[in-house]
């Protein structure tokens, strides 16, 4: 490790002000990030709001970043981010009277195969209904935008105006001067030395200078994350990884150009490239075999002093990228290397931040795990202040929620994904990716052995589940396409199988919790908006936001008076548990609520052979006059020497069996045993998914639907909706829709899908969708964009199948007719 020769050392305390005891919001760490939203607070009106730097701002990551600004993202979520980004920084300049350097002269994401012709088609169908400009280009136009591009293989571009690099050191003092000019105070070198939680849900935080009494903290550390996580007790995962990008010499090429050249970003080459004055600067990503992580960090903390520092340079590791950004650019082969920067960047598991309040620590929030903190930082400083301060997220953006890593998240599983998060930036970014480094973790349910030489298996919240099942003369393995790609068959089977004789599907991964305590009820009655469940029955109920935004859906089960049992997705395991000990600790509810997703096995048995599958394993009456839709009772099962197993009756997913995950193997071997004659088999969770479209049953994520958010709904309803959530049919060839494809008509983006599939019931694709109020009737023809090709697409009435109760009692009622 050496230090950068630039920097002046020989820090001084730069308190601007009088030291602070109290604050509403201590933001710990002075990156980019950290004070964007010292900013943000501070502009939102925020009175009381405190910076904590150890050292002096920009130290860490920040003032090496090669400072990309890129509007360009392929998730939908962070688009917002990127683009909230951007628009600050067009303006902070002028704000705040400090220049920020930033320069926009668009950015290009080459593509040089085929199959990177579909991904670049596949963005620009979700990239429409958004105000990111972006345009599918021709290698003609490249090479007038770049014209020192070697062109024998690009076959298209991704252009995005108004992309472009931003100096990062200044950036971060303008948004300083930003916060300080609206109240903000930022204290430096205040290194953080302890944090004590008081009972009053607010932090004591202890630092050399004295202790500030904060409502709320905020770890926004880079790099130290970890070591300031571990002061309450977490192992936050991040880990630094070195990262490499090298400058050059004025090139006589670049010096003639009349405009700045537009950032490149070779995908096969795995490099980005552009213009630093008259030269070029340009930035590679190894292969997970090259790339150098900073592991010791992770055992024995940052080594004490660094902030200002860098790697030791190792040209050797980047080479084959030198020399495809040498083929690609080839002003590059002569020109000369004055500098090769490298400096640690913070990686999580799955390359995206970790945003927002943490559960199992009130008012501990966290913005780390940064991998590209230059571009984010506008866009989440701005998101986290409307959150703190209106007491829920400005839009959805789950995928950064800190609580989406657990217990599984441990020191060799997240060293395995950071290694592959760097070495896969560039890969293709096909739908239903899936990703193995790491895996399996712990969390494997009780039917994963028996299942996983059969299945293609999917990770959710660290489990591993079935997608689809692979039988002889399939075409196995895991082979992702922009189309229909070796599941598309099999899936179909397991539809056909389910809708016409039974199935049985793993559904352990799902969130369980148990509530029950003198407040059980009046918890609840607070939490959702629905009524609660009688004992032996189950419903299905929202968790609102106070604006009346769906947080959560999530199944509910009375089991005894007061005992109740909730059932959660997969992802929304850790980020509902914090809503819900949010709400209990400021209403100050006597309950007792336990996370015991990992204590059981879900079973789903589904199929009109179902019921009668089920009742050759017990003597309790599972016929329609004895158990009903969404009931649930605790019965024996015959020859599981077990405790009581805990079944309900779902209609959709058919039949529901809980149990301990240590009888779960045993369990399922019964109930395969007893089906034979049925013709009973396996389905996953691609069929589960087409067969909910099928029925209408909209998707947890995908399609939102005196307790919280009570007024804001009424509210709603007086003034009326503008858009809404519509049913399509679509006639497809050879792709099926994902969700967040653009919808036209007449030329004009008019909404966009949020879910889709194809279904094998109707022999077509098919498609929820948000639409104008006006557009929403039966009937009414729309286009559905997928792959450059708009798609023809109709509103029908859902569903378009009906679900296995509702065709049981028809078929009754039309046999007592007959």
């Amino acid at each position: 490790i050496r230090r950068d020769p630039k920097v002046q050392w020989g820090i001084r305390l730069k308190f601007h002000s009088r030291w602070k005891d109290t604050a509403d919001t201590v933001i710990i760490g002075g990156g980019c990030v950290g004070v964007s939203l010292a900013y943000h607070l501070a502009k939102g009106g925020m009175k009381d709001v405190v910076l904590l730097e150890k050292s002096e701002l920009t130290a860490g990551s920040t003032w090496h970043a090669a400072g990309l600004t890129a509007y360009y993202h392929p998730g939908i979520n962070l688009k917002k981010v990127h683009y909230n980004s951007i628009k600050l920084y067009e303006t902070l300049e002028e704000e705040t009277g400090q220049a920020v350097g930033f320069h926009q002269p668009g950015s290009i994401r080459i593509a040089s195969t085929a199959v990177r012709v579909d991904e670049l088609k596949y963005q620009m169908a979700r990239a429409h209904w958004h105000p990111t400009p972006q345009f599918l280009i021709t290698p003609e136009r490249v090479q007038e935008l770049f014209p020192l591009l070697n062109m024998d293989k690009v076959l298209a571009g991704l252009y995005n105006p108004g992309d472009g690099h931003i100096d990062p050191y200044s950036l971060t003092m303008a948004l300083a001067a930003g916060a300080r000019m609206y109240g903000a105070q930022i204290y430096n070198p205040a290194p953080v030395t302890g944090l004590t939680p008081t009972s009053e849900g607010t932090w004591d935080v202890q630092t050399p200078h004295g202790t500030i009494r904060a409502k709320r903290i905020v770890n926004a550390t880079g790099f130290w994350a970890r070591e300031v996580g571990n002061l309450i007790g977490f192992q936050h995962p991040t880990i630094p990884v070195h990262h490499q990008y090298v400058v050059t010499a004025t090139v006589p090429e670049v010096k003639a150009l009349k405009t700045e050249l537009p950032v490149i970003r070779d995908l096969e080459g795995s490099y980005y490239l552009r213009q630093e004055r008259d030269g070029l600067l340009f930035g590679p990503y190894e292969k997970m075999e090259k790339m150098v992580l900073q592991d010791s960090w992770v055992r024995d903390g940052v080594p004490p002093g660094f902030g200002k520092e860098l790697f030791e340079s190792d040209l050797d590791r980047i080479m084959d990228h030198v020399e495809m950004a040498m083929e690609m650019v080839p002003v590059l082969k002569t020109a000369d290397i004055i500098n090769i920067v490298s400096g640690p960047i913070t990686y999580t598991p799955d390359l995206l931040p970790m945003v927002g309040p943490h559960q199992g620590a009130s008012n501990y929030w966290t913005a780390i795990g940064f991998g590209y903190g230059v571009i984010h930082a506008g866009g989440i400083g701005k998101f986290l202040s409307d959150w703190i301060i209106s007491g829920e997220p400005p839009y959805d953006l789950i995928e950064c929620d800190p609580n989406r890593y657990g217990r599984w998240t441990d020191v060799p599983y997240m060293c395995a994904k950071a290694r592959e998060s760097y070495g896969y930036n560039n890969v293709v970014g096909f739908p239903k990716e899936e990703r193995f480094a790491g895996r399996p973790t712990y969390r494997t349910s009780g039917v994963y052995n028996l299942l996983k030489d059969k299945a293609s298996m999917g990770f959710h919240s660290g489990w591993e589940q079935p997608h689809w099942f692979c039988k002889d003369g399939d075409d196995a393995g895991y082979k992702p396409s922009f189309r229909r790609t070796n599941w598309f068959g099999p899936v179909g089977r397991e539809c056909k199988l389910v809708m016409e004789k039974v199935g049985v599907i793993d559904l352990t991964p799902f969130g369980k919790f148990t509530v029950k305590g003198r407040d059980s009820q009046k918890l609840l009655d607070r939490l959702f908006a629905n009524t609660m469940p009688k004992v032996g029955l189950t419903n299905i109920s929202h968790m609102l936001t106070p604006s009346g935004h769906v947080y959560a859906e999530v199944t509910i089960t009375q089991s005894a008076p007061g005992e109740f049992m909730l059932i959660t997705g997969s992802g929304s395991e850790l980020h509902d548990l914090r809503w819900m000990e949010k709400e209990i600790m400021e209403g100050g509810y006597e309950v007792d609520i336990k996370n015991v997703t990992e204590d059981f096995g879900v079973l789903g048995v589904a199929g009109p052979s179902a019921r009668k599958v089920l009742q050759k394993i017990t003597d309790e009456d599972l016929s329609d006059a004895g158990f009903k839709f969404l009931h649930c009772k605790t019965i024996k099962l015959a020859g599981i020497p077990t405790q009581a197993i805990r079944i309900s009756y779902t209609g959709e997913l058919g039949w529901e069996l809980y149990m301990e995950q240590k009888d779960m193997a045993a369990l399922y071997q019964a109930i395969m045993a007893a089906g034979q004659e049925e013709g009973i088999d396996n389905f996953g969770t691609y069929a589960m998914n087409s067969m909910r479209l099928e029925k209408g049953f909209r998707g947890w994520g995908a399609e939102p639907a005196d307790f919280i958010g009570k007024a804001a709904l009424q509210e709603v309803k007086a003034q009326g909706l503008k858009r809404k959530l519509s049913y399509l049919t679509m006639d497809t060839d050879n792709v099926d829709p994902e969700g967040n494809e653009t919808i036209w008509l007449n030329g004009k983006v008019v909404g966009n899908t949020t879910s889709g599939a194809y279904s094998y019931s109707t022999q077509q694709s098919l498609a929820f969708a948000y639409l104008p109020v006006e557009l929403c009737s039966v009937g009414q023809k729309v286009e559905v964009e997928m792959l450059g090709r708009k798609y023809a697409a109709m509103v029908v009435q859902e569903p378009l199948v009906l679900t296995e109760p509702t065709r049981t009692r028809l078929q009754k009622k039309s046999k007592s007719k007959a």
